[in-house]
């Protein structure tokens, strides 16, 4: 079994399957659509591929070193409300784990 949270780089449509099959019940997205450029997969084709493979997804972009307290606190809510494992990423994962941890300093994941 996986651990409650996990972080990784950018997903991509097609890797959604294997990702349930790694035991996540969750996806959440933290990379804005169209940040790394035409070729980046947009939310919605992230979304429509989580879907058919039985996860839940949110999109909640964050741009680094401007994530803030009402980031954390909306993560917050979503973890609390999402079925778990969790995966969250970014472009590097990077931003993913910062949100994560800014929501436990603000013990709102307890």
């Amino acid at each position: 079994m996986v651990e409650r949270v996990m972080f990784s780089q950018q997903v991509l449509p097609e890797q959604m399957a294997a990702i349930k099959a790694q035991g996540f019940q969750s996806v959440v997205n933290n990379r804005p659509d169209f940040e790394g450029g035409p070729d980046q997969p947009t939310s919605a084709m992230l979304e429509e591929a989580a879907r058919l493979a039985g996860l839940d997804y949110v999109f909640q972009p964050v741009v680094g070193g401007q994530i803030s307290q009402f980031d954390a606190e909306m993560f917050a809510r979503h973890y609390h409300e999402l079925p778990k494992p969790i995966l969250m990423f970014c472009r590097t994962g990077n931003r993913s784990s910062t949100l994560y941890n800014m929501a436990r300093e603000l013990n709102a994941l307890d």
